[in-house]
Order: structure tokens, then C-alpha cells, then sequence
């Protein structure tokens, strides 16, 4: 069984090179160990670190393309290179390297197909800033309702997966991917496991995905609601259809109501307009999910012949 250890990495010459000699080389039932380095587009030494220091693959991007095409990139190495599990961890030594054997143990028991770390666990996550934790917890917990799964951590990048989910993931965006990477594989019905790690986060360290709060949130819940309505269209489109349909025939009840009582439409006229209205909209929203469904069956079909060129594709 072949493990390949990748790391992410942006400008990150001061941290990689330590991070590198701490990860193990060495884990029960594994045959073969690798580490593998993404440089996204580094200015500074990040690539030649990372050889020095024992890195057995470094790939480079040309210019800075974003942890998300990163993460892409990582898997299409990953498979190339025979992997049956890739774990993902930070160049940053902010999570313990020895915490790897924790998270591919569940997939090499058949447990799960990807084991996230959980930040917030029994280790509590050590000097994280109060909004991410907050911010994190409330997405997971929201997002959890709406796949029917109970999510632990939303966003930690500590990852270990299997080749098979590798071979099923399809993610389109380049701003980041842990969000999109849980509900693509829960859309596929595949399991999900959360280990809790210790994490120490840097104070003086800057985020090299959160440029500013506003932006993050931005582009998280886009990231989240495109995933979900691909995902789920029938809920995404149809619960807020079924909301406005009750709520269009509660007033249309208040309505009857108190016509037939002086058979007058006057004074009402405003509660049977919005009813009406509130009809038409959750009517619309209702087709919505119905053509949004069978987009759904269509993408499923090309996902599964997409699944099977990759499998003839990095066949080992």
C-alpha cells in the first residue's frame, strides 16, 4: 500500500523544510511513504527547501493559481504516482505530522473513504481566531442540517483520503475546496470520518486564503451554495418552494376567512395579492428543483464516465 503525504505550499521557505523532516517515514500496514510538495507559484526558495529536505516529488506552478487548483493538482500527482491514500497537511507545521497515522488508520480499516481532522474536538484548537472558530462551526453545523450528516469541521485542510474518493472527486473551484470537498463525497455517498488533533495556530502568521473576513465569507458561501445546489437541487430548490407555497395558502385561508363572512374582497385585496404572488414564485422555485434534478441525473452520468477514464487513466 502506497501513502503519499502532500503539502501545499506558497512562500513558505521559513516553515517547509522543518515540516518535511518531522513527518514520518514509517506507518503500520504502509508499504511505500512519499512526500509530495504543490508549489504554487513561490518568489522565495519553497521548491529547492523542499528537495533539500527530502521531499521526493515537487511540482511547480508558474504563477500563484490558488489552494484550490493546488489541491487539483495535488490529487492528479497523487494518482500518477500510484497513491491508495494521499494525506493532505499544511506546510506551516501548525499540525503535528504524527497525527498522519491517526487519520489513515480509519481508511485502511475500511471505516472510511476520508478522515478529516478536528480542530475542535477534545484539543482545542490553540489560539484560533474567535471568528473563523465561530464562522466554521456555524457553516459546518448548517451544512450538516442540510446533507443529513453530521460535520465536525468544515474547512481543516489536515486530510487523509482514499483513492477511491480521490477518483470520484470533481471540484471546479479554484478560490479553495475543503467545503466543496465534503459535499461532493457525501453527495456520493461516501464516509466520512472526523479525528480530533491538536493545532497550534501562529499569531503573527498571515492567512494565505483569508485575504479579509468579507472576502472569505464571500466566496465561502458561494463556494457552499453552488456545491449544494448541485448536489442537492431538490432541497436547495424545493424547500423554500414548499415554505412560500404554505404560507401562499395560510393566506389565502386568512383570506376565505373573512370574505364569506361580508363577501368583500376590499378590504383583503392586498393579503390575496400577496398570496397570489407568493403562489406564482414557490410554483416557479418548484420547477426550478424539478429541472435542477434532472441536471443532477445528467452530471451524474458524466461523472461516472469521467470516473472511469480516470480509473483507466492512473490505473496502477
Amino acid at each position: 500500500m502506497k501513502l503519499v503525504i502532500n503539502l501545499p505550499a506558497f512562500n513558505e521557505e521559513e516553515k517547509i523544510a522543518g515540516t518535511i523532516k518531522r513527518i514520518p517515514r514509517t506507518f503500520s500496514q504502509i508499504d511505500e511513504v512519499f512526500v509530495q510538495v504543490i508549489d504554487d507559484g513561490s518568489k522565495d526558495k519553497t521548491a529547492q527547501l523542499a528537495r533539500e529536505a527530502g521531499a521526493d516529488f515537487v511540482f511547480s506552478h508558474t504563477t500563484n493559481r490558488g489552494i484550490g487548483i493546488t489541491f487539483r493538482t495535488a490529487v492528479e500527482k497523487a494518482l500518477e504516482n500510484g497513491a491508495d491514500i494521499m494525506v493532505n497537511i499544511d506546510a506551516d507545521g501548525q499540525f503535528n505530522p504524527e497525527d498522519i497515522s491517526k487519520l489513515i488508520k480509519p481508511i485502511i480499516d475500511g471505516e472510511a473513504d476520508m478522515v478529516s481532522a478536528d480542530r475542535f474536538g477534545k484539543h482545542k484548537a490553540k489560539d484560533m481566531p474567535a471568528v473563523k472558530h465561530h464562522l466554521n462551526r456555524f457553516a459546518a453545523w448548517i451544512i450538516g442540517k442540510f446533507m443529513n450528516y453530521p460535520i465536525k469541521d468544515l474547512t481543516c485542510g489536515f486530510r487523509a483520503y482514499s483513492r477511491e474518493s480521490l477518483l470520484r472527486l470533481n471540484l471546479p473551484g479554484a478560490f479553495t475546496y475543503t467545503q466543496e470537498v465534503i459535499i461532493d463525497l457525501l453527495g456520493k455517498n461516501m464516509k466520512i470520518k472526523w479525528v480530533p488533533v491538536e493545532v497550534t495556530y501562529f499569531l503573527e502568521r498571515k492567512s494565505r486564503v483569508v485575504r479579509s473576513i468579507f472576502s472569505y465569507i464571500n466566496n465561502s458561501v458561494r463556494i457552499i451554495l453552488k456545491a449544494v445546489r448541485d448536489v442537492r437541487p431538490m432541497r436547495f430548490f424545493g424547500i423554500p418552494a414548499a415554505i412560500l407555497i404554505f404560507i401562499s395558502f395560510v393566506l389565502f385561508a386568512y383570506f376565505l376567512f373573512f370574505y364569506f363572512q361580508d363577501f368583500k374582497v376590499t378590504p383583503f385585496r392586498n393579503v390575496l395579492l400577496l398570496a397570489a404572488v407568493l403562489m406564482l414564485i414557490g410554483i416557479q422555485t418548484l420547477i426550478f428543483a424539478f429541472i435542477a434534478d434532472m441536471i443532477k441525473s445528467s452530471r451524474k452520468l458524466t461523472e461516472d464516465f469521467m470516473y472511469t477514464v480516470k480509473t483507466e487513466k492512473y490505473k496502477k
